[in-house]
């Protein structure tokens, strides 16, 4: 079940950057002093040459805290999670302004977990395609954290059967089920459209309501999956309403 949950994750990845992405590159600074941490000559020159051209400017030197600009560090490779952590508070003390990105192609969940709670801004999968890579360091430096989604289905599959109740006892797969069998049909049905990426106008003309009452039901669906945003909203929806339809379907049969 959790492989399919993921191929349709995958499928469906770009749900997660697609309106908070796409639409941003206007608002990032012209100049980013970009300080590259890769050991390897060869995929600093990769990476290099992935941001040439872009707001993302490489610094041979290391720039002066007083330089006043916005600066990225980006680190690539699969560290040990305690030399990584060591590595970014160093980082943030001799740049506190800085944000910093972790580009790796792995990482196990508490690593991931620890390395955000030290002070990690970003983590970009090496999987990316550049626009996607760009796009999502435009949107660190803005403020935002981002995490790719390949990199996110390690935390849903250690996460999707243990769920912690806001008591702090620890609940299961069952939780899903509740919690999708709140939503109405009209709630499920808009979920299942945001999952494809649709907007609240693409919404509201598929499903024949004005937009907004699609901006009503949307309030309510985050309510409910206690979501931020329409892509929490829709990244809850790919990880839990196919395991609350199985487990519809299993009931049924029993």
């Amino acid at each position: 079940m959790l492989n399919i949950i993921r191929g349709q994750a995958v499928m469906n990845h770009h749900v997660v950057y697609n309106e908070q992405i796409l639409s941003i590159a206007q608002d990032v600074p012209t100049y980013v002093t970009t300080v590259l941490l890769c050991q390897n000559t060869l995929i600093h020159s990769g990476i290099s040459h992935i941001l040439s051209g872009t707001h993302f400017v490489i610094s041979e030197e290391i720039p002066e805290l007083t330089t006043g600009l916005p600066i990225l560090c980006l680190i690539h490779g699969s560290q040990a999670a305690d030399d990584l952590i060591v590595t970014v508070e160093r980082l943030k003390a001799q740049w506190p302004s800085a944000r910093v990105v972790l580009l790796t192609e792995h990482m196990e969940p508490a690593a991931m977990v620890q390395a955000l709670q030290t002070g990690l801004d970003g983590l970009c999968s090496t999987a990316m395609k550049r626009e996607a890579l760009i796009k999502a360091l435009e949107l660190v430096m803005l403020g935002e954290p981002f995490i790719a989604p390949a990199l996110v289905f390690s935390l849903v599959d250690e996460a999707l059967h243990h769920q912690t109740r806001p008591d702090g006892n620890v609940m299961v797969g069952p939780a899903a089920t509740a919690v999708a069998s709140k939503l109405s049909p009209r709630e499920s049905m808009i979920l299942h459209h945001l999952t494809q990426g649709a907007s609240n106008k693409q919404i509201a003309r598929e499903l024949g309501l004005a937009e907004a009452t699609v901006k009503v039901h949307l309030k309510g669906i985050l309510r409910k999956v206690k979501a931020a945003n329409r892509t929490q909203a829709a990244m809850w929806a790919q990880q839990h309403m196919k395991l609350a339809a199985n487990d519809g379907i299993i009931a049924a049969a029993e």
